[in-house]
């Protein structure tokens, strides 16, 4: 699980009169250990499922509620909300998405979502009827248009017995939702952008294969901080990370062949551009800017493939004492790739440093992209590490990023990647 650095940070958590408030704790407890400051109001519904004392314990700030506001401090349904940096309605019942959605203000919660002004976050719980009446679906269109955030719920059995859609999505997809609210840039929002990673595994037979140490952290950290920075992120990997958001568009491949066909087709789509909107002009035309696609090639490719692949198992009695496999050269995916329109960034791990970085910057040249992340490996970065530092290359310029968490990594490779366009 990643975790950002949210200090400084402020989060409002609304929590609604539904039997999944229990589940805002944890949501809670994650924006705490990330190191926001963070507080919490409750309907009077809500405090019949989880006591205020719960959450008091939690975040070490009063509770706002109904009998708890207070007009001396700022413990109140106007500064509260207006003092957050984020608003997360966790869960957000039927009743209250519809009295948002029409601008009702009758209760604690509702008056400090009216009185907020950035986006609101809302994920719904209720029975699935109640979810698809067509009041709550109109209110929750009229919501989406007013760009407040909705974090779909999931489909599982619910407490009334019902199976359908209508439970609360993860916490930690709701963590991930709120950070993008607070992290996300103008120049990396709805930006289509390709990354790669993991180990490729080049089948012997149909239970061996060659492969390497990746573990495939580096792309997911990448993802998860293109993700938070609002870009259209398609992650390709041989190592899913069931932690990341589930909105993430995840391919997830085999072999050095499937890494090559899902990235050229990937960076296809990425090339037709995904159209964002600018702001009016005096005329009050629409500009459509095309922003260019990047590439991140953070996947460690395997050089060789076996020649004649096995269907089956090989037993050892058919291999013998002595077993000699016959190799064959894979295709080097990033120097085949049309990289033409598009910015491309390669990953280089290197063991032996006095080589490293000339190593690093032949592969410029060797494979015509615009920049690479060199990895000198160590006893504190090595293969399957939280933790990393990297040398970002181009032809003109080196930045060096220290040692510290593979995530905060990614945030300084993004800021080094904006240069490149």
């Amino acid at each position: 699980m990643n975790l950002v650095d949210l200090s400084g940070k402020s989060i409002l958590v609304g929590v609604s009169g539904s039997i999944a408030a229990y589940k805002a704790c944890e949501l809670v407890r994650l924006f705490v250990k990330s190191g926001a400051d963070v507080k919490v109001v409750m309907s009077d519904g809500a405090t019949k499922f989880v006591s205020p004392l719960t959450f008091e314990a939690l975040t070490r700030n009063k509770v706002l509620t109904s009998s708890s506001e207070d007009w001396a401090s700022n413990l109140n349904h106007i500064d509260y909300p207006q003092k957050s940096d984020a608003f997360v309605i966790a869960p957000a019942t039927a009743n209250t998405i519809n009295k948002i959605a029409k601008g009702i203000a009758d209760s604690i919660l509702t008056q400090c979502a009216l009185a907020y002004q950035k986006d609101l976050i809302i994920a719904p719980a209720a029975n699935t009827v109640m979810l698809h009446n067509h009041y709550t679906e109109g209110s929750l269109k009229m919501l989406a248009v007013n760009d407040i955030e909705i974090v779909k719920p999931v489909t599982k059995t619910l407490a009334c017995g019902d199976e359908g859609d209508g439970a609360l999505a993860k916490p930690l997809d709701i963590y991930y939702t709120t950070l993008k609210s607070i992290l996300k840039s103008d120049f990396w929002s709805d930006r289509r952008v390709v990354v790669t990673g993991g180990g490729t595994r080049e089948a012997i037979d149909s239970v061996r294969f060659i492969g390497n140490h990746s573990s495939g952290k580096m792309a997911n950290a990448l993802s998860l901080a293109l993700y938070l920075r609002g870009a259209d992120v398609c992650l390709i990997t041989t190592k899913r990370d069931e932690s990341m958001p589930s909105d993430l568009y995840t391919l997830e491949v085999d072999d050095a062949q499937d890494m090559y066909e899902y990235t050229v087709d990937a960076i296809r789509v990425a090339k037709k551009g995904k159209m964002s909107r600018a702001s009016m002009n005096s005329s009050d035309a629409m500009h459509i800017i095309q922003k260019k696609p990047y590439l991140f090639m953070a996947a460690a490719v395997a050089d060789y493939r076996v020649k004649f692949p096995q269907d089956g198992k090989l037993k050892k009695s058919q291999i013998g004492e002595e077993w000699n496999l016959e190799l064959v050269e894979n295709l080097d995916i990033l120097k085949s790739l049309n990289k033409d329109g598009i910015i491309s960034i390669g990953f280089k791990a290197e063991k032996d440093k006095k080589i490293a970085l000339e190593s690093a910057k032949s592969m410029l040249e060797s494979k015509e992209i615009d920049g690479v992340c060199l990895n000198i490996l160590g006893a504190d970065n090595n293969f399957g590490s939280d933790l990393n530092k990297i040398t970002c290359i181009t032809k003109k310029s080196q930045k060096e990023i220290p040692l510290k968490d593979k995530l905060s990594v990614s945030f300084d490779i993004l800021d080094f990647a904006q240069e490149l366009e």
